[in-house]
């Protein structure tokens, strides 16, 4: 536990993604801390409102927070989940039971709950009913601020006509879902604190990085939000807004945190870093007049990948760059609404290799309109511009997106994912999930063995008739995108 401010604390803030409870993160250990969770820290710091810390990412489980519960005794719980971290958007179910145990033990001590995350905004009735008193719809700072004050005075206070909140309905009927009126979102991200970073055990992270990597590793983020509409792609928190810090104020972050922390390598969490050329350009003069520069990993979009960004950002120190390729298929991008070319993919991973930054790659298996032949497009196009790295995945259909709507008639009892690692398919998709998890496994070998696998394709496309599900499905697909709708 870590104390924000030396008097008792009334508030106990904290998150519940538990490193240890995903076996695949563990094995990977890259750990970072909950920046949202920072940010709202470092809010109730400058409100001088006395609270307690918690940090679930390397705790042991779920019996360390009750420890800090019980050493705390805080009046208020507030679980707000790190809405950077690509993790919490799972919305796997290891996690949601995790905060479920927490929001139990917060409630059997007589404290109030309030809890903000892409998994809470989804299952609002699930974290009311298990005991949550309020789930923050949307950005949690200003929110969490308005409901830790009104509690601070009145733990009974009426939350009703606080904006951006679900709530309980009243005591006849509390299966029914309140939902306040909507909360508008924080336009100037320069004026939020940078994250209180020294409530974090950076020397827990340091060990743990250094062992499995050689170097720590430390998070940040420039923005909030995306443009884009991707039709699988769920933004429950942000939405398509997108809202940038300024460069100045964002270089004056790292040269902190380079006083702060000392991390050798920055993971910016942003959904895309740096929408046009002129705010990388200005990025990288500011982080450079700062001696501010720190190796960096960030995600963008293959068409915001112009010479003059790439070039700026090789300036700023920029070591590697995620890419959403998804398909080696123009026609399953476009019925995704991706918005991108197979060209403009191919030109940026060169663009950025020509400049010393690695091209990784994301892509996604499953997709309806996928068939066998759009596979080996895929496969070919990873042979063709060898991507330095590549994340596979499946779609997975998250509520509240186009996508989700297409496929809910055909989505099994299984919901959500149980962890990072799961891949399981949802739906009823082209094949089954046991043959997309050997699909993802020749995948990565094409990128680490850089080697034709012509036999063990082979060897899978024998087999692929027997692991079919949807024989005409994808076929169809690929004919029209319109076909989706």
């Amino acid at each position: 536990m870590s104390l924000g401010s030396p008097e008792h604390p009334a508030i106990l803030l904290a998150h519940s993604y538990y490193m240890r409870y995903d076996p695949k993160q563990s094995r990977k250990l890259k750990p970072y801390p909950p920046l949202s969770t920072l940010i709202a820290a470092a809010l109730l710091r400058r409100e001088r409102r006395p609270f307690a810390f918690f940090d679930a990412m390397l705790s042991e489980g779920v019996e360390e927070f009750r420890d800090v519960l019980h050493a705390a005794r805080p009046k208020i719980v507030g679980i707000l989940e790190d809405n950077f971290n690509f993790l919490t958007k799972m919305c796997t179910t290891r996690m949601r039971e995790a905060a479920f145990e927490m929001i139990t033990a917060a409630k059997s001590t007589g404290a109030r709950v309030v809890v903000n995350g892409s998994d809470a905004i989804d299952q609002t009735a699930a974290y009311l009913h298990v005991g949550a008193d309020a789930v923050i719809l949307g950005e949690a700072e200003e929110t969490f601020l308005d409901v830790t004050g009104r509690w601070s005075d009145d733990p009974d206070a009426d939350l009703s006509q606080v904006p951006g909140l679900a709530i309980a309905g009243p005591a006849g009927a509390p299966s029914a879902i309140r939902r306040t009126p909507p909360r508008r979102s924080i336009a100037n991200l320069d004026a939020l604190p940078f994250p209180a970073w020294d409530l974090i055990d950076v020397e827990q992270y340091r060990v743990a990085w250094s062992a499995a990597h050689g170097r720590l590793s430390w998070n940040a983020c420039t923005s909030r939000g995306c443009p884009y509409a991707c039709n699988w792609c769920a933004k429950p928190v942000f939405g398509r807004r997108y809202t940038q810090r300024s460069p100045g104020n964002v270089a004056a972050e790292l040269a902190q945190l380079a006083r702060v922390v000392g991390p050798d390598h920055v993971w910016f969490a942003d959904d895309i870093f740096g929408l046009t050329p002129r705010w990388i350009e200005a990025f990288a003069r500011d982080v450079r007049s700062r001696r501010a520069a720190i190796p960096f990993t960030m995600q963008s979009r293959v068409n915001l990948m112009t010479s003059s960004a790439v070039k700026a950002l090789a300036e700023a120190r920029c070591e590697e760059v995620w890419l959403g390729v998804e398909s080696g298929s123009q026609a399953v991008l476009d019925a995704m609404d991706k918005g991108t070319t197979l060209e403009e993919a191919r030109e940026a991973t060169r663009r950025l290799k020509q400049h010393g930054i690695r091209a990784c790659w994301f892509i996604q298996l499953g997709y309806p309109g996928e068939d066998w032949d759009a596979i080996l497009r895929t496969r070919d196009l990873i042979r063709d511009e060898e991507p330095d790295d590549i994340g596979v995945s499946v779609a997975y259909p998250l509520p509240g997106t186009p996508f989700y709507d297409r496929v809910r008639m055909d989505l099994k009892g299984k919901a959500n994912w149980s962890d990072s690692d799961d891949l399981a398919m949802m739906f009823r998709g082209a094949y089954s999930t046991d043959f997309y998890r050997e699909i993802r496994d020749l995948l990565h070998q094409e990128v680490n063995d850089r080697g034709r696998l012509e036999g063990q394709w082979a060897a899978l496309e024998a087999r692929e008739g027997a692991h079919r599900s949807t024989p005409a499905l994808g076929r169809t697909l690929r004919v029209s995108a319109g076909d989706l709708s």
